[in-house]
């Protein structure tokens, strides 16, 4: 019924829009998103990788360097860019698990061993939930998915949110290699020998020159890469020799994404469609290796660390005041969808149904983002909850301890100031508590298996 309304309630402002005239044509938008890709893991920041392309558009484009994911491992992720909620709205917690032969699931929750409290995190996407793919429709927006999904089997797969298309889209929340086969099953067209990062690339591009509607579209392309196995394109392991194997292997799988990238947009450049064209680059949690100076990372217990839940984000216009700035805000990635709703709507956008703001008059340089709190959640191990105010952050874990830093002055988090900042703890342990009785308040109660 609510999703009802929302498409009632957005074609009613489809028809105003297309009924008046437009200041100029809605652009197309690009959202590139990849997969455990680290803040520190960029070329432009860390010279270890070769990412010339990633460097020019950093060049081209605004950059929020304090982006985080409010629940950083891989569906989460992928529910809160999707619809502008926390996942934990959603009761999902951590990623989705395969626990049929195909990569499917029969169970709508599952938990996990190692979890101390044993909350039970559900296995899809609900169709229910509204999709910036379905939103975006409603602004008259062609969407083609390319890529990972990790959020359900086949009923839940994109064509069933939103999506006009889904290419190179499997059950699976990896492969198995990035050389043929990829996948047990499901993937679709491969070529022999063709890399999966270039074989999305390829659809992709495929894409742009070929498409012929009149109306704009939406690309999601969201890697499988740089998430494990490691496995680099072959090409380019010359480019990290002397490092660590398995490190070299996942610099190679750096510089394909690179690639990939400037190959995107030498696509837009030549269908004449560069200075019409949004492009987003983010990802969706912290890198596997070191993440130095930033603490933490994908694995290792710390990842609501800045190194596991903070991230690149790139956000490219064809306005050349936006290029070249860098705004340290905190903000999060489920404020890409009510940006995108800005983007498409050209009109302020109001949805007090998500937890995410828009960052479009942001981008523009028309205001500042407003204070407020971004929250965090993820059920694996003893740290799992934390919360971001400004330059404050706290953390806490299930066997009783907390910790404060100041990430302003402190991004590696090795100064605790919770016994010192007293009254900030206390502000910040309160609103903490507040939120997470307010989610837990909606979850379904599952009891765990017996074992």
């Amino acid at each position: 019924m609510m999703k009802q309304l929302f498409y009632i309630g957005h074609f009613l402002l489809f028809f105003l829009l297309n009924t008046s005239t437009y200041a100029k044509e809605p652009p197309n938008i690009i959202l590139l998103f990849v997969d455990d890709w680290g803040w520190m893991d960029v070329g432009y920041r860390n010279n270890k990788y070769v990412t010339p392309n990633i460097n020019q558009l950093k060049e081209e484009s605004l950059e929020f360097t304090r982006t985080y994911v409010s629940t950083p491992t891989c569906s989460p992720s992928r529910a809160s860019i999707l619809t502008g909620k926390e996942a934990v709205r959603m009761q999902m917690v951590r990623h989705i698990v395969h626990s049929n032969p195909d990569g499917s699931n029969d169970d709508k929750f599952s938990f996990w061993k190692k979890d101390p409290v044993q909350r039970p995190s559900i296995n899809y996407l609900p169709l229910e939930e509204v999709t910036y793919a379905e939103a975006l429709k409603e602004y008259g927006y062609y969407n083609a998915f390319f890529g990972k999904w990790h959020l359900g089997h086949a009923p839940y797969h994109p064509i069933h949110q939103g999506f006009d298309e889904q290419n190179g889209t499997t059950n699976w929340g990896h492969p198995k290699s990035y050389y043929p086969p990829y996948f047990k099953s499901g993937f679709g067209e491969i070529k022999e020998g063709e890399f999966l990062t270039d074989n999305l690339t390829n659809q992709t591009t495929s894409f742009i020159k070929e498409y012929d509607k009149k109306q704009p579209f939406m690309i999601s392309l969201w890697y499988y890469g740089v998430h494990g196995p490691h496995v680099g394109k072959k090409e380019h392991l010359d480019l990290y020799k002397g490092l660590p194997k398995r490190e070299q292997q996942y610099g190679a799988m750096v510089t394909a994404v690179d690639e990939s990238v400037g190959q995107i947009r030498e696509a837009l450049k030549l269908k004449g469609l560069d200075e019409n064209t949004i492009i987003i680059l983010t990802s969706d949690q912290g890198g596997f290796f070191s993440q130095a100076p930033l603490s933490g990372g994908k694995i290792g217990g710390n990842t609501l660390g800045e190194g596991g839940a903070r991230v690149p984000m790139l956000i490219h216009t064809p306005d050349p005041s936006s290029h070249k700035k860098e705004i340290d805000t905190p903000v999060s990635t489920i404020d890409i969808f009510p940006t995108l709703m800005e983007i498409a709507s050209q009109k302020k956008y109001k949805n007090t149904g998500i937890q995410g703001v828009s960052l479009w008059s942001t981008i523009n340089g028309k205001k500042k983002i407003k204070d407020r709190n971004l929250y965090f959640m993820r059920s694996y191990e003893d740290q799992y909850a934390s919360v971001i105010q400004n330059d404050w952050k706290l953390v806490k874990y299930h066997s009783g301890k907390k910790t404060l830093f100041n990430i302003a002055l402190d991004q590696s988090e090795k100064n605790d100031l919770y016994t010192v900042e007293t009254k900030v703890a206390k502000e910040l342990e309160d609103a903490l508590l507040d939120w997470e009785n307010e989610v837990y308040s909606t979850w379904e109660k599952v009891d765990p298996p017996v074992n």
